[in-house]
This record gives structure tokens, sequence and C-alpha cells, in this order.
């Protein structure tokens, strides 16, 4: 087949002045065509965009039907993606060709637009069926693509008498050249939140096994205090393992909740005060506060602190018959937050200095409080104590040190 004549209708006499009427049409098109551009800026929906952009190009040019026909490859032709006037089961179902016989294939191989102002008389193409079943008279077919590939045709068609000419194909370009980027944008964005997606998942693994890990090395801690002949060895190790038991349970939260940056304290500090209360019956631990979002290696070192304060009351405020420890987390009006852990038992030394004490307990709290850029405040309560810090809660993971 000899190559077509794309454009049937010879160009307009440069010369010859354009009418009123004809003046008010193009003046309509601009409009149009700059609305569609706003509309595209504001909209980041593909599907949304495709529609309105079937819907105003057939607006602009007086035509009665649209059409967006995506591009399927592997000899699959068009997919009628997006369309206005078509009868029902048309968009999302409707495939039209794509070889250089019909005017959408060639358009799109050639990357050129075709007019087709008589379709019953046309010797070019062949009529797709479905313009023949919608009684289809006319059609003007664009490409849209960007520099690297193209990705489908724009089309628009009128059952009525009339003409589409080149001024009408500039109109149809804006529109298909704002198309093709955002197409393009939407790859794009895919790629991206698949590359997140897959980021997270890989984060989530990493941190469920160092969860696992964790969770194995306080297990053998645990299996060492009850090996061993010496209760001072024995009581050092139980207490190692439940620090390492306290930073396993932060990677537990991490990855059940698909959080990775950020945790919820109030709602990790309850969970780690029913495991502390599990663990030693006839103390009552609880926790009570207001919401509050923080980094989670934070989170860790509030963990880890909670835990030494709560182990510490149970252990030495109470005798074996146990009593209650509460711990509060507020927010307070300067955007701070205090943590307090109180209990109603024997109460502090008369000689308790934090500064001189040699306990590892005391050391790692003063090393933990350090981490937080606090300053730890053990309160007399008589009867009781409480320990109270201020501070300030980290958004994400960024300049907050690793706990010891």
């Amino acid at each position: 087949m000899s190559e077509p004549d794309l454009h049937e209708e010879p160009s307009p006499d440069p010369d010859q002045r354009p009418t009123a009427d004809e003046l008010l049409y193009r003046l309509q098109q601009q409009k149009t065509a700059a609305q569609f551009g706003y509309f595209a800026l504001k909209n980041e929906s593909l599907p949304e965009l495709l529609q309105e952009a079937v819907r105003l190009s057939a607006l602009g040019v007086g035509a009665t039907q649209a059409k967006y026909m995506e591009h399927l490859g592997n000899g699959q032709g068009f997919l009628v993606a997006a369309g206005v006037g078509w009868k029902e089961g048309v968009v999302g179902r409707a495939r039209v060709g794509d070889d250089l016989e019909s005017p959408a294939g060639y358009a799109f191989h050639t990357k050129q637009a075709v007019i087709s102002n008589h379709l019953a008389n046309e010797e070019r193409f062949r009529t797709p069926a479905l313009l023949v079943e919608h009684g289809i008279m006319r059609a003007l077919n664009v490409i849209i693509r960007t520099e690297q590939k193209p990705y489908g045709v724009l089309e628009v068609d009128s059952p009525n008498d009339g003409k589409f000419d080149e001024a009408d194909v500039a109109f149809m370009e804006s529109f298909a050249s704002i198309l093709g980027v955002a197409i393009q944008r939407e790859e794009r964005s895919a790629k991206l939140r698949e590359a997140v997606r897959h980021q997270e998942v890989l984060t989530q693994e990493a941190s469920h096994r160092v969860k696992n890990s964790l969770t194995l090395v306080a297990g053998l801690l645990s299996m060492q205090a009850r090996a061993s002949g010496n209760d001072d060895v024995s009581r050092a190790l139980r207490d190692a393992g439940h620090r390492v038991q306290t930073v396993a349970a932060v990677h537990d939260k991490l990855w059940r909740n698909n959080q990775i940056k950020s945790i919820n304290l109030d709602a990790f500090v309850a969970d780690l005060c029913e495991q502390l209360q599990a663990s030693a019956p006839g103390t009552s631990v609880k926790c009570s506060g207001d919401s509050v979002e923080i980094g989670t290696d934070q989170a860790v070192t509030i963990g880890l602190l909670v835990n030494e304060l709560v182990t510490n009351a149970i252990k030495y405020a109470y005798d074996q018959q146990g009593g209650k420890v509460d711990v509060a987390i507020k927010r307070n009006g300067t955007g701070s937050v205090r943590l307090v852990v109180e209990d109603r038992g024997k109460g502090l030394p008369e000689n308790f200095d934090p500064a001189s004490r040699e306990s590892l307990g005391v050391r790692l709290i003063t090393s933990l409080c350090n981490q937080l850029e606090t300053v730890p405040d053990w309160q007399r309560t008589n009867p009781g104590t409480r320990f109270v810090i201020d501070f300030a809660p980290a958004s994400d993971n960024t300049d907050v040190l690793h706990p010891m």
C-alpha cells in the first residue's frame, strides 16, 4: 500500500483572515486547553486526568465522542482506557487494531496526526468497527508520547458533517503533550512506590531478624542464670536478659506494625509494663499518659530506662507480698515529655547519692538519661520513691544516640 496523505484537506490560505466565529472558536479552544493544564497540575490521579482529557478534547473541537487508546503492545492493539459518548461496555473493554491500515495505528507508528473527515469514502485506511457501530463520520487522531516512548493515541470522533483542521490538531496535541508527561510521571511514581515498598519490606525483615536474635540472646542469658551456682552472677545474668528483651520488644513492635522510623511511646511502654508485671506476680505495674510519637532509637533508650526503674522498684521497694508501680507519660506545655515512675514502697536509702553510687543499675539509668539529654530526678515521697525526667521527643532516627 502506498503511503497515504495524512491530511485530507489542504491547509488554509495564510493570507485569508479568520471570521469572528472562527476567532471565538479558537479562543474557546485556548481557554479549554488552559483549563486542562491547570487541572493536570493539581491532580495526580491518572484515570481522572485521562477522563478529563477526553471530555475537554471533545468539547474543544465540537465532537460528540472522544477516547484515549492505550497501546498494549505484543500485537494486542489498543485498549479504550478512557472515553466519552460511547455505548456502555466500550470504555475499559473495547480494543482497536494498531496496524498501519487503521488511523490510530498509523498515527501511533508514524508519530503524526491523522485527520479523516470523510470516513464513509475513506480509501487510505479501513474504518474501525467501533466507529462504524457508532455512526462516526469523521475522526482526528494524535499520538501521546514523550521523548522516551509512545503510550497511545487520543482521538476525537463525530457522527456529524464538518471538518477537523490543522488548528484542531494543534489543540489536540497540546492535550497529548500534557498526557504524555502525566503518564510518564505515573510510571516513575509507580517505580518509586515499588522501591519504597521493597525498602520497607527489607527494613521490616531486618528488624524482625534482629528481634529474633535478641530474643535468642535473652533466652541464653536466662539459661545461664538458671545454671549458675552463684546468686550474684545469676541475678546479673537475669537482669542482662531483661534488658536485651526490652530492646527486642521495640523491634517486635516495629515489624508487626509497619513502623520504621517512629513508634507510639505510650503504647510501647504500656506493653512493656504488662510484660514486667507478668514477670513479677503480686506486683501491679500500671501505665498511663498521653499519646506521644518518638523516634525508634529514642524508644529503645526509654524502654531500657523504664525496664530498669520498674525492675528496681519490684526488687527493692516492696517485700515479697509486692505492691504497686505507676508509670506515666505526660506532654508538657513546653513541648517536652515527662516520664514518671513511682512506687509506694520503702523509699530511698538515707545516704542515697546517684552521683556516687557504684550500682550497675544506677549507672545505667544515669547513662540512659544522658543519651536523652536530661538529668534524672529521684524524689522521696514518704512513702515511696518518684523518678522524674523531662526530655525532648525525637520524631525520627536522626541525631539520637544508640543505647548502651
